[in-house]
């Protein structure tokens, strides 16, 4: 769109073609009218290495970039609202250059949105909108800092992925060369959906329809949701002995990166079948390799790898019992589309100062209050990080109650960040969500999972916020029993000493130990010896232990001991810890 407008160019050396009233010097000053675009960008020749100055014109709508392309009808939802300048295949530099002229950026995967393109930005850049799930390419920590929200569309290729699933479990169970292959029928076959979130879920309506009896594992699932479909929710090694075919639904996290490993793969039925359209990295490809080698598994269908595309002298792309496909899950044309209007919707409500549902990042929160709450912004979080693992079984996580306790009147402690960030410990670990103050009560919700606060009003001085937050979780298993409350439910306590988040209770046991690095609980009986047997086991395995605390009912009775550690100990060291005979049990914990 043109407009005529004054404006203003500040350079150090005049360019040839434009001449200027004033003798040059290292700084001119020009002004004048003229009709131009809302915005232009020219190189200069006398700079080395070359630069590129760009002009800004006064505009009253807002400016998008949109770097990569863009479904049609995104981009006319984007132009009824807002300038669209659609600049593809930009260098790193270009997209710096351009970047502090633009009220959001639209990209898909290609783009790297990094923390010089926000600094570049000086300020301007009010929202990063990814046109589908992952956000690998976006510094989200980068925009957090620089105010910027990202935003991401992730429900728009839910279809386009559960079928493609669905086209690779059928064509992997049947092969060419007629002679050499026989396939196999997939009606009465046992399919285990891992993750049954989305695309998950709909996976599974599709694999019923073909005559398939479905499970499924997933820590958040919904009961209720999984039973309308017609769906046995069950344990991660229920659904690995059970499967006749596996399809991975689960996003790439720190807990599921190669959660299918030698380990898995053994205790899977021989002559299981894998199908993978979710994320590479949830798959060792090396391990998959010797599975597929020893025919555990008698064939694999993957649309996602570690390293896209894959190398040419691959053994697993070359073996003739894998099916491939190029990542084309959400590659359909009504997917593209629906990505286009998704992103593009949320971006325009961004901007109009909306919240955001898929928002992946948090606003910019009041310095004063983000000041007074930072060291139980990482309680809270820990908190929930640690309770979450805690948990076994299939039944998921539905109810949490947090317990502030604090000398403040409800009116002057807002608990808001505190609660999201609860949400944000309890379900990031098996997600790949990002949890923040605009979103967390919509995951919540929409996991079915249910928080509940509660204030312990004390006597005292109001002037630190909080004298300790609890953690309950209700109506499930655990795996350390000895973090069950007489309550019943799971329930860990902690404090912030020193401006450092510490755990101080686990069930009826009191410790006293710094949330950092992965802790080690043990449940044992209270006698001489085991505090060096332990510390004997993990230092031959060269693991530094950080801190040690114990917690105990009555000398000689039961105790638990929190070691933390700055390594995580092997399977075998953690085998030997528990296999020292006044060790009742134990659990390791990341966080």
């Amino acid at each position: 769109m043109a407009v005529t407008t004054s404006f203003h160019l500040n350079f150090t050396n005049p360019l040839n073609n434009i001449t200027t009233t004033t003798t040059p010097l290292s700084s001119s000053f020009l002004s004048w009218k003229i009709s131009l675009p809302s915005s232009f960008t020219f190189s200069s020749p006398h700079r080395k290495p070359k630069s590129f100055i760009t002009v800004s014109l006064m505009n009253s709508k807002p400016t998008i970039l949109v770097a990569e392309k863009l479904g049609e009808a995104g981009i006319d939802l984007l132009k009824s609202f807002a300038n669209v300048d659609c600049s593809y295949n930009l260098s790193p530099e270009e997209l710096c250059t351009k970047i502090s002229l633009c009220d959001a950026l639209i990209v898909r995967s290609g783009t790297k949105v990094t923390r010089e393109v926000f600094e570049f930005s000086g300020g301007r850049l009010k929202v990063v909108g990814r046109a589908g799930v992952g956000i690998d390419n976006v510094d989200v920590s980068a925009a957090t800092e620089h105010g910027c929200l990202v935003i991401n569309a992730p429900t728009a290729n839910t279809i386009a992925a559960a079928e493609h699933g669905i086209a690779l479990l059928t064509a992997m169970s049947r092969k060419w060369q007629r002679n050499k292959y026989v396939g196999v029928s997939l009606v009465g076959k046992t399919l285990a959906v891992m993750g049954f979130g989305k695309v998950g879920s709909e996976v599974a309506r599709r694999a019923k329809g073909l005559g398939m009896h479905v499970i499924a594992h997933d820590p958040y699932a919904s009961a209720d949701r999984a039973q309308a479909i017609g769906v046995e929710l069950v344990t991660f090694d229920e659904a690995l002995s059970s499967a006749d075919f596996i399809s991975m639904h689960m996003p790439l996290t720190p807990a599921t990166s190669q959660m299918f490993n030698d380990d898995t793969f053994s205790k899977m039925k021989k002559g299981v079948r894998i199908v993978n359209v979710a994320r590479g990295g949830v798959i060792d490809e090396e391990a998959l390799l010797r599975a597929l080698d020893s025919g555990i598994v008698a064939q694999a269908a993957l649309d996602v790898f570690i390293e896209e595309p894959p190398p040419n002298d691959s053994k697993l792309v070359q073996h003739e019992s894998l099916t491939l496909t190029p990542h084309l899950g959400a590659s359909t044309t009504e997917a593209q589309e629906g990505v286009a209007v998704e992103i593009a919707e949320a971006v325009v409500g961004a901007l109009k100062g909306e919240l955001a549902a898929t928002a992946v990042n948090a606003p910019m929160v009041p310095a004063e209050v983000l000041s007074a709450l930072a060291p139980y912004v990482a309680l809270t979080e820990k908190l929930g990080r640690l309770a979450v693992q805690l948990v076994a079984g299939s039944s998921g996580v539905k109810s949490v109650k947090v317990t502030y306790a604090s000398a403040r009147a409800p009116d002057d402690l807002d608990t808001r960040l505190l609660r999201a960030t609860v949400t944000k410990g309890l379900i990031e670990p098996i997600s790949s969500v990002f949890v923040n103050l605009v979103n967390a009560d919509f995951i919540a919700k929409q996991r079915g999972l249910k928080i509940t606060e509660e204030l312990i009003l004390l006597d005292g001085s109001p002037e630190n916020p909080l004298e300790f937050i609890q953690v309950h979780i209700a109506n499930v298993e655990s795996k350390f029993a000895s973090a069950i409350a007489d309550s019943g439910d799971i329930k860990i306590d902690g404090r912030v000493k020193d401006g450092k988040p510490y755990l101080t209770k686990v069930g009826s046991f009191p410790v006293d130990v710094s949330l950092e690095g992965s802790l080690i609980l043990c449940r044992q009986v209270d006698q001489p010896g085991i505090i060096g047997k332990v510390g004997r086991i993990l230092a031959e395995e060269n693991v530094n232990v950080s801190f040690m605390s114990v917690g105990r009912t009555a000398p000689g009775k039961q105790a638990v001991m929190t070691i933390g550690v700055d390594e995580e100990p092997s399977g075998v060291a953690l085998k030997k810890i528990g296999g020292i005979p006044a060790i009742e049990e134990f659990v390791l914990l990341k966080l």
